[in-house]
């Protein structure tokens, strides 16, 4: 694409006050490259544009989320793009998520372009400019934020993708479009390589810029080197686990452990730690999180389709939506600490949501509990349950991310901006221990220069959520299960789960694709049957091609296939 194409199409300027939640967007029509290079703003605008395309779900497949590809929900609603995921419709010109092929290229030619063409600008014309060694510092730092939404959107290609082709200059579409791919090692060493190179370069904090701050502004929406760090260490746990290593090369997964503990110890050298409301990390102020969150997309505009997509069916306008599986409910404790299966745990199949991991009510919408006005009916001839149209096939309704403040009907509706957690501390403390178990084999041992086992790391995220200690006796296959149930709880309706089961070569696991839910029978006043129901959906479909995404067919004929297929597609 040629550059006045690419500036003429969302050049932008970014304003982040300290007082507010979004990005403003303002267009500009840009046809030349001196047009850009007379202000700070509109070469910043280029940046501003690799920004546009971070990725967020907040139902990205007409209100499904990528969770209901996994065993986290069921989409209510039947017939949804998402069941190609599972049911053998997907394929090469029926992609599932052509989309993200798009974006992510999208954002690595606004940072290609910026990094060749404007990134060393001195904008002398405004040198008598009050607050010009400040814009000046800050555009300079541009550079570098350029160059990690780069390696983000790598990262988005090759955990989806594999191996892409390695672009890292501006290019016209001919040339671009006729790329050879390179390995997935490539693409994770180039994530690598360039994390490491601009993390001590980026700003450490944009609200505390000292006398560089500009007066008109506080950019804290933008990355900053804990983003950078956070990516190193998630892309190199990436990188260690069995998709992307069939070697079970250790040393990655040491290496792993460490871009993780670094990260960490930043973020413990800031004050940061995990915050006491785990509720709070998915609702409106998000943003304003800086105890845990690292990252977040913000949204710019306000509006109430997500819980019109997940409020319960029975309220008005409400669709049902992602219904999280027993599958997950049964992965949450008991406050004991121990496994619902656990015959000592005191778990009462009739009392199902008593005692249980406090996370459980911050995550799932039970039956009989208040939403916020209405006492939830998901049982069978409820309110809220089966047989209305669009009920949860599960009997579970979605809590988490969902406003439950927000009216939805037709009159007085109201709205709120929704913002999506990209990285938070919670995540690096589970990484870590993933990569220093898959090391040393133990649950208990840290390597030499280590000093926080992986059960240590897991039982930071378990206090918060008010959860005994890990077990000290658990062998290595119990501990790596309890590890695993551990992020499915705790990162429940993130977008990891569908990946981390990739990852780990699971997905293709029966286990995985047996979706259990729970039938409700009403059987006095306020009493009621539970019974669990084991083959509510049966995802019998698997082809291990399906560990990586297909390369849409167009543009493997855009190359004049010199972009070659993923194998299986």
């Amino acid at each position: 694409m040629k550059i006045k194409n690419i500036l003429s199409l969302a050049a932008a300027a970014l304003v982040l006050t300290a007082c507010s939640d979004k990005m403003d967007y303002k267009e500009y029509s840009v046809y030349d490259e001196d047009y850009v290079k007379t202000m700070f703003g509109r070469a910043a605008g280029l940046v501003t544009s690799a920004y546009n395309d971070l990725d967020y779900d907040f139902g990205n497949y007409s209100g499904a989320l990528l969770a209901s590809a996994t065993d986290e929900s069921v989409y209510s609603h039947t017939g949804n793009a998402i069941e190609k995921f599972y049911d053998g419709g997907w394929s090469a010109t029926s992609n599932n998520d052509a989309s993200l092929w798009t974006k992510c290229w999208r954002g690595i030619s606004y940072a290609n372009l910026f990094l060749d063409k404007f990134k060393d600008e001195t904008f002398e014309e405004y040198l008598t400019d009050l607050d010009y060694k400040q814009e000046l510092h800050q555009y300079q730092n541009l550079q570098y934020e350029a160059r990690f939404l780069r390696a983000y959107y790598y990262f988005l290609l090759v955990r989806s993708f594999g191996g892409v082709p390695l672009i890292t200059k501006n290019m016209e579409a001919d040339e671009a479009n006729v790329q050879p791919r390179v390995s997935s090692d490539e693409i994770f060493q180039f994530i690598n390589s360039e994390c490491a190179a601009i993390q001590d370069e980026i700003v450490k904090d944009y609200s505390d810029l000292g006398n560089m701050q500009l007066k008109s502004k506080n950019e804290t929406g933008r990355v900053n080197n804990l983003c950078v760090l956070a990516l190193k260490a998630r892309a190199a746990l990436y990188y260690a686990s069995p998709l992307f290593n069939p070697s079970g090369d250790k040393n990655r997964w040491l290496a792993a452990a460490q871009a993780n503990k670094e990260l960490i110890d930043e973020c413990k050298g800031r004050g940061m730690k995990l915050s006491k409301d785990y509720g709070s990390l998915f609702q409106k102020d998000n943003w304003q999180n800086s105890e845990e969150c690292i990252f977040v997309r913000r949204i710019s505009s306000a509006s109430n389709s997500f819980e019109k997509y997940n409020f319960p069916i029975g309220l008005e306008n409400a669709g049902g939506g992602n219904c999280p599986t027993q599958n997950l409910v049964d992965a949450y404790e008991m406050t004991n600490g121990k496994a619902i299966t656990d015959p000592e745990s005191g778990y009462d199949p009739q009392n199902p949501y008593a005692g249980r991991d406090a996370r459980l009510a911050m995550t799932v919408a039970v039956n009989g509990e208040q939403w916020p006005n209405n006492t939830l009916e998901t049982f069978d001839g409820g309110a809220n349950g089966a047989p209305i149209a669009y009920a949860t096939p599960t009997g579970y309704y979605l809590k988490k991310y969902v406003n439950k403040s927000l009216t939805i009907g037709a009159l007085n509706a109201t709205t709120e901006r929704h913002h999506w957690v990209i990285f938070r501390l919670a995540e690096f403390y589970l990484n870590y221990a993933e990569a220093m178990f898959n090391y040393t084999g133990s649950g208990y041992e840290a390597a030499s220069g280590f000093n926080m086992t992986p059960a240590a790391a897991i039982n930071v995220v378990r206090t918060r959520a008010g959860q005994p200690a890990m077990a000290t006796d658990l062998s290595a296959a119990a501990f790596a299960e309890r590890l695993q149930n551990e992020r499915f709880v705790e990162l429940a309706f993130e977008g990891h789960r569908f990946y981390d089961l990739r990852r780990w070569k699971l997905a293709g696991d029966p286990k995985y694709r047996t979706i259990k839910s729970m039938k409700i029978t009403k059987t006095g006043e306020d009493t009621f049957n539970y019974q669990v129901v084991n083959d509510t959906q049966t995802r019998s479909y698997w082809d291990d091609k399906m560990y990586l995404f297909p390369i849409a067919q167009s543009e493997i004929l855009k190359s004049g296939g010199v972009l070659t297929q993923n194998p299986g597609w």
